[in-house]
């Protein structure tokens, strides 16, 4: 397979590109990674495989489409997973335009680029091709307690502008495959967590803040429900979607693990205790400090993933309390992976760009 990944140096494609390269024996001869390197895409999460012959990282947009159509042309590209987008939801409620110009003008265009790629393939190249697009499942709404998780036909209901952005590129997925006969495959996934993650998100922010002494801010009553997905498993069921999913349909992907924020925090903070305590031997648990919530923000998520165990075989070899853990060793390990964020922000910062 010759793979094009968009937003491959972000947290969940970083890791699926490890995964792949890492595959023995290989089924990718060549994988180019198209990334903007905004400011989540860290080359520095795939530095090592710069040596790898098979591995081709390019810095661009997928809205550039003569820049996509060059790419698949000249790397005989046959399969695109769509990993690029902007996706924290509070950087979508400050400033909602530059997650349309990604994740909905940007995927407009990178499919105009497939599709006349794709339309000029010899036949058997055309059945054979695939382009999987993740998405999210914050593009259906929020959940009431006791209500059943979301399957496939569940309507789309976005609260924020990041999962209305997501929500558009859906459509616009299924449309080109309805339309022009594009044969695409859409993911929707829970949270996830894990290696790599920008410090930014919940689970590496906890960790990172309470090493450093600061405050643990947690949105309101801390009771909001999310479905955590470990990124390793997540990137082995966008890998079984794309070689074995129907063309057209959707696959929901979830982790089986719904817990509340102010559990996640605390049980971040138990296993610091234990791994590198405080100086004053205190508990990390007295940094948590509630704070004004967001607005609207989503009370629960969660997935069912009844459709992708039946059809691919695929199941989830993480539970939270094994994947946490895992979690909060790597960052423990990789210190300097997070000091360099740290830095380069700061650079931003003084330069005047944006953080």
């Amino acid at each position: 397979m010759h793979l094009l990944v968009t937003g491959g140096c972000g947290f969940i494609g970083s890791n699926f590109i490890r995964q792949r390269l890492s595959e023995s024996p290989s089924s990718v001869q060549r994988l180019v990674n198209l990334d903007l390197l905004t400011y989540a895409g860290n080359p520095a999460n795939l530095a090592d495989l710069a040596s790898d012959p098979r591995y081709v990282f390019v810095q661009g947009d997928i809205g550039d489409e003569a820049l996509v159509a060059k790419l698949l042309a000249e790397h005989r590209i046959d399969a695109i997973v769509n990993f690029a987008a902007e996706s924290h939801v509070d950087r979508s409620i400050d400033s909602p335009e530059p997650f349309f110009q990604t994740n909905v003008v940007g995927t407009l265009r990178l499919l105009n680029a497939t599709r006349r790629h794709w339309s000029a393939l010899d036949a058997d190249f055309r059945r054979a091709f695939r382009f999987l697009h993740v998405s999210t499942d914050e593009v259906y709404g929020s959940l009431e307690p006791g209500e059943a998780p979301w399957d496939e036909t569940q309507p789309y209901e976005p609260n924020s502008p990041y999962s209305a952005s997501k929500a558009a590129s859906d459509h616009l997925v299924r449309a080109f495959h309805h339309t022009y006969g594009l044969p695409v495959v859409t993911t929707n996934c829970s949270n996830n967590y894990g290696p790599y993650h920008f410090p930014e998100k919940l689970i590496p922010l906890m960790i990172l803040n309470a090493l450093e002494g600061k405050p643990l801010p947690v949105y309101g009553d801390g009771q909001q429900i999310r479905d955590w997905l470990y990124v390793e498993d997540h990137a082995s069921a966008i890998w079984l979607a794309l070689r074995g999913g129907r063309v057209g349909e959707t696959y929901n992907v979830g982790g089986l693990n719904e817990r509340p924020n102010l559990e996640i925090v605390r049980r971040i903070c138990a296993l610091l205790d234990g791994k590198s305590p405080r100086a004053d031997a205190r508990s990390y648990a007295e940094q948590i400090t509630f704070v004004t919530d967001r607005p609207g923000h989503d009370r629960r998520y969660a997935i069912d993933s009844t459709k992708i165990r039946r059809e691919l075989g695929w199941s989830p070899q993480e539970n939270f309390d094994t994947g946490i853990v895992k979690t909060v060793d790597w960052y423990l390990q990789h210190r300097e992976w997070t000091a360099d964020i740290t830095r380069r922000k700061y650079q931003r910062q003084r330069l005047g760009t944006a953080p």
